[in-house]
């Protein structure tokens, strides 16, 4: 199985603007290269019992495999959510000059 060294981690939030505050953080902390903010989508899921629907707002992080952990902890630790979605796909391919650029990116300063 070919290993993948860059991802897609996906998560939501409920307001355009906590999403603002998501993606800035990571891309400020180096954990992501990049995040891009969907425009409002329906979420419908079942919580405690019950089927909720609910407007939230996407946002796609582009990392690497390395930093996944520390993405994944900041975004359990500035997500409001009890349980928030946190999932990972991997880029199997992509241009090698932006998968470069991911990779300088979330490469920890210093």
């Amino acid at each position: 199985m070919t290993e993948h060294r860059h991802l897609i981690v996906l998560t939501t939030t409920d307001s355009e603007e906590k999403a603002k505050t998501l993606a800035a953080g990571a891309v400020e902390a180096r954990v992501a290269a990049c995040a891009q903010i969907s425009a409002p989508v329906t979420s419908v899921y079942r919580w405690k019992g019950a089927t909720q629907t609910e407007q939230e707002w996407q946002i796609l992080f582009k990392t690497t495999t390395a930093r996944y952990e520390a993405l994944e902890t900041y975004i359990k630790a500035a997500h409001d959510y009890d349980t928030p979605e946190i999932i990972a796909t991997p880029i199997v391919a992509g241009s090698s000059a932006y998968l470069a650029w991911l990779e300088e990116e979330t490469r920890p300063a210093g």
